[in-house]
C-alpha cells in the first residue's frame, strides 16, 4: 500500500536541478524523507535549512529565526520540547511586551452536529492548546475547521449541537466574558473611523468603567499588531488617501479583541485575502503575540512554507474526522509512514491538502487521458479517498495518538488558575457611547448624512420652484395638495440612498453581538438618539425652502408642525430601512424591496383615489392603514385648510375642509392633524419594536439554517468549514 501510493504521487516541482535527496519508486521522483536515528527536523529540508530572518514590524528591531520560531510555555507538559523567541530588543519604540496569564485548552472526543444530529460536522476530535503557542486547524473547504473552532470558543449558533468535553485549566467550563477573543474570517470595520478611534470605541464597549486606563490598552494593542503607522488614518480612507491595505485592516481586526487582554485568541481564517508577504508578516506578529503567554488558536485553509514553520501544533481535518494532531514536525513523519512523504519543493501544507481534499478527485478524472511532456499526469493521480482512510487509520493506531491521549490526562488531571469574568461596561454606558459613536459616523459618511441633505434639499428647491405662485384661490387646493404629496413622497423615496450605511450598521451590530460587545437594546436605543439630530436638520431644511416657495400658511405654529410631520415621517422610515437592511443585506434587493413598498404605500395613501372609495380586502385595510404617507399627507393637509375659508363670489364663504373633501378626504376636527401625528410617532416605535423581535430572535440564521434560503448571512464566517 504505501509503495503504491508513494508511487503515484510525484512532486511536479521536482527537477534535475532540485537538491538531491532519497528516492523511491524510480529515478525523477524524490521525496523527503528524515534522516535514520533521529527525529524529523525542519533542517532536514534545503528549503528550511537556511535561517531566514524577518523584520517584525516597523516600530521594533527585533527579529525572529523562522526556522526555531516556538514559544511553549514550560508552565505546561510538553510531549517534545521547543525553542522560544528571542526577547524582543529594547531599541524597540514603544512596544511594551506585557506577560499573560495564558490558558491551557483541551477538547475530548468533540462532535458537532447540525440540523437536530442528522448530519456531522465535526467528529470525535481531540487536542489541546497551550499558553505561548501557535495552534492551527487546517483542512480543506467543509471540513469542519470553523466548527471546530467555534465549538471549543463556546460560540455555536442556535441549530448546531455540540458532544464531548471542553477543559480550560483543567476545569470543565466555558471560558467567561473577558477572558478569549474571537476574530471571525471576514474583517467587519467602521470604515470612517480611525485604527486608534476604531479600538478606542471597542475598549470602551468592552472594558468597565473600572478600568480608568483604557487608553493605554489601545495604545499596547496598536503596538503589539504594529498598526503605529496607520494609528490616526481611516480605515475607509476619504477622496485624498486611500483606504486601509488588505492586510493591516487583518491587524485591526485582531487588535480589537487585543484591547481586553484575553488568555485566549481564536482567529477564523486570519490569512484570509492577504497576499504572501502581509501573510508572513501577519503570522511573525502573532508568533510575538503568542511569545507573550496568550494561547492562539486559528484556522487555515493553507500556508507557505515559511508561515508553515510558524506552527507549534497542527490539527488536521478532512470530513469533520481528525487525520492527525501534534507537532508540526510529526505530522510530516506521519504522511511519510502512511506512504504518503512530502516532495522537496512542495510546501507541506499544500502536500497535505493535495493528500486529503476529495476535490481533487475531479482533477484526476479531468486528466485521465491527458499526458505532458514528461508522460502522464501521475502527480495528481493519488486517490484522496483512500489517503484518508490510510491516515486516519494510522493516526488512531499511532504513537501520536497514543502521546495527546497522555497529554491530555495531563492537563486534566491538575486544575489551575479559574478564569473570571473581566466585566463590562453597564447598558447605560454602552447606549451613551454608541450614540457618540454614531453621531461621529454619521457626520463624516456621505452615505449616510450629506447625500442626503444634499439631495432633499434640491428636492425641496425642484418642487418649491415648481408649484411657486399658485396663489391661495379656490383653484389652487388641488395643486397645493398635489405639491404636499410630491414633496412628501418623494423624500420618503429619495432616503434609499441611506441603504448601503444601515447594511453596514447592521453588520457591525452583528459582529459586536455575537461577541458581547454591545446588545439588541443598546443598539437600537444607540442609534435611535444619534439618529435624531441628523433627521430634525434634514426636516428644517427641506422643510423650510419648501414651505415658503409653496406660501403655506405663515404662521409660526403651522410651519412647526409642518417640520415636525416631516421629522416624523422619516423617523418611522429610517426604522423600516433599517428592517429591510436586516432582512436581506444587500443593496440591490433592499433598495428593490424599498421601492416596492413605498410605491404600494403611495397608491393607497388617498391621493389618486379617497381612501373610501379604494376596495377595502387588501388595498384599504391594511395597506393604507401601515402606510405613512397617509397619515404624513392627510395631517399637513389638515393643518393647512382646518379652519380657514374660501370665498365664493363676492358675499358666500366655503370652509377650507369642504373645499378639500372633493379631491382628499380630511377631517373637520382641529385635534385630527394631531392624531395623525401621534400615528406616525407610534409607527416609528412600532417599526423599531419589530426590528428588536427580530433581531433578539435572530430569524434570519433559524429561516436559514431550517431550509436553504437565498438570504446572505448576517455573520462574518457564514458557512460551516
Amino acid at each position: 500500500m504505501e509503495a503504491t501510493s508513494s508511487d503515484q504521487y510525484r512532486s511536479s516541482s521536482s527537477s534535475a536541478g532540485s537538491p538531491s535527496a532519497p528516492t523511491a519508486g524510480g529515478a525523477g521522483r524524490r521525496y523527503y524523507f528524515p534522516r535514520p536515528g533521529r527525529p524529523v527536523s525542519f533542517e532536514d529540508s534545503p528549503d528550511w535549512g537556511d535561517d531566514i530572518t524577518v523584520d517584525a514590524t516597523a516600530h521594533d528591531s527585533s527579529s525572529i529565526h523562522l526556522a526555531s520560531a516556538s514559544a511553549a510555555s514550560s508552565a505546561y507538559p510538553s510531549p517534545s520540547p521547543s525553542p522560544s523567541l528571542p526577547a524582543p530588543s529594547a531599541s524597540g519604540s514603544g512596544f511594551r511586551e506585557r506577560k499573560v496569564a495564558g490558558a491551557a485548552l483541551v477538547w475530548k472526543e468533540l462532535s458537532v452536529s447540525v440540523r437536530d444530529g442528522r448530519r456531522r460536522v465535526v467528529r470525535g476530535s481531540s487536542g489541546y492548546a497551550l499558553p505561548g503557542t501557535l495552534t492551527v486547524v487546517m483542512g480543506p473547504a467543509r471540513s469542519g475547521k470553523s466548527t471546530l473552532l467555534r465549538a471549543i470558543a463556546g460560540r455555536l449558533r442556535g441549530a448546531e449541537r455540540m458532544y464531548g468535553e471542553v477543559f480550560v485549566n483543567g476545569v470543565k467550563s466555558p471560558l467567561p466574558y473577558g477572558s478569549y477573543g474571537y476574530v471571525d474570517r471576514d474583517d467587519v470595520l467602521i470604515e470612517s473611523l480611525t485604527v486608534r478611534e476604531m479600538l478606542y470605541y471597542s475598549a470602551l464597549l468592552q472594558l468597565p468603567s473600572v478600568f480608568s486606563s483604557k487608553k493605554s490598552f489601545v495604545e499596547d494593542a496598536i503596538a503589539a499588531m504594529s498598526l503605529g503607522d496607520y494609528a490616526d488614518k481611516l480605515i475607509g480612507g476619504h477622496c485624498f488617501t486611500k483606504r486601509l491595505p488588505t492586510g493591516e485592516r487583518r491587524r485591526v481586526s485582531i487588535a480589537r479583541e487585543l484591547v481586553m487582554r484575553p488568555h485566549v485568541l481564536f482567529i477564523d481564517e486570519p490569512l484570509y485575502h492577504l497576499d504572501s508577504v502581509s501573510a508572513l508578516l501577519l503570522m511573525v506578529t502573532l508568533k510575538k503575540l503568542a511569545s507573550t503567554g496568550c494561547t492562539v488558536i486559528f484556522t487555515m485553509y493553507q500556508s507557505s512554507t515559511e508561515v508553515f514553520g510558524l506552527f507549534d501544533r497542527i490539527c488536521l481535518l478532512s470530513n469533520g474526522n481528525t487525520l492527525f494532531f501534534g507537532e508540526t514536525l510529526a505530522c510530516l513523519q506521519h504522511f511519510s509512514n502512511a506512504g504518503f512523504p512530502c516532495p522537496i519543493m512542495q510546501s507541506p501544507s499544500d502536500h497535505f491538502l493535495r493528500a486529503i481534499n476529495t476535490d481533487f478527485d475531479r482533477i484526476i478524472a479531468m486528466c485521465k487521458n491527458l499526458q505532458d511532456d514528461q508522460g502522464d499526469f501521475s502527480s495528481v493521480s493519488m486517490d484522496t479517498a483512500v489517503a484518508i482512510r490510510t491516515l486516519e487509520a494510522m493516526y488512531k493506531s499511532s504513537a501520536e495518538a497514543a502521546s495527546v491521549e497522555s497529554m491530555i490526562a495531563k492537563l486534566i488531571e491538575k486544575e489551575g488558575p479559574y478564569l473570571k469574568s473581566k466585566g463590562r461596561a453597564s447598558d447605560a454606558a454602552r447606549i451613551g457611547i454608541l450614540t457618540w459613536r454614531s453621531l461621529l459616523i454619521m457626520s463624516r459618511d456621505w452615505k449616510y448624512f450629506w447625500s442626503r441633505l444634499i439631495l432633499y434639499m434640491l428636492l425641496a428647491l425642484s418642487i418649491g420652484t415648481i408649484f411657486i405662485d399658485i396663489g391661495h384661490s379656490l383653484s389652487s387646493v388641488v395643486v397645493r395638495i398635489s405639491a404636499i404629496f410630491v414633496f412628501v413622497s418623494f423624500l420618503v423615496l429619495l432616503s434609499v440612498c441611506g441603504v448601503p450605511a444601515h447594511i453596514d450598521e447592521m453588520k457591525i451590530y452583528s459582529h459586536e453581538d455575537s461577541n458581547r460587545h454591545s446588545g439588541t437594546l443598546v443598539f437600537l436605543l444607540g442609534h435611535f438618539l444619534s439618529s435624531i439630530p441628523f433627521l430634525f436638520l434634514v426636516s428644517i431644511s427641506s422643510s423650510l425652502i419648501f414651505y415658503f416657495l409653496i406660501g403655506l400658511r405663515n404662521e409660526f405654529s403651522f410651519l412647526m408642525y409642518f417640520i415636525i410631520t416631516i421629522f416624523m415621517c422619516l423617523l418611522a422610515n429610517e426604522a423600516l430601512m433599517m428592517i429591510v437592511a436586516y432582512i436581506w443585506l444587500e443593496t440591490y434587493k433592499c433598495t428593490l424591496t424599498l421601492i416596492c413598498l413605498y410605491v404600494v404605500m403611495m397608491l393607497v395613501a388617498g391621493y389618486f383615489r379617497i381612501r373610501d372609495a379604494i376596495p377595502a380586502p387588501v388595498w384599504n385595510y391594511p395597506l393604507s392603514y401601515i402606510s405613512f404617507h397617509t397619515y404624513a399627507v392627510q395631517g399637513l393637509v389638515e393643518n393647512e385648510y382646518v379652519d380657514t375659508s374660501f370665498a365664493v363670489g363676492a358675499t358666500r364663504t366655503i370652509p377650507g375642509v369642504q373645499a378639500v373633501r372633493g379631491s382628499y378626504g380630511i377631517s373637520s376636527s382641529t385635534g385630527a392633524k394631531w392624531m395623525n401625528l401621534l400615528v406616525l410617532f407610534l409607527m416609528a416605535i412600532g417599526y423599531r419594536v419589530i426590528l428588536y423581535v427580530l433581531l433578539r430572535l435572530d430569524v434570519r440564521r433559524h429561516v436559514r439554517l431550517g431550509k436553504r434560503s437565498c438570504w446572505p448571512s448576517i455573520h462574518t464566517s457564514a458557512a460551516p468549514k
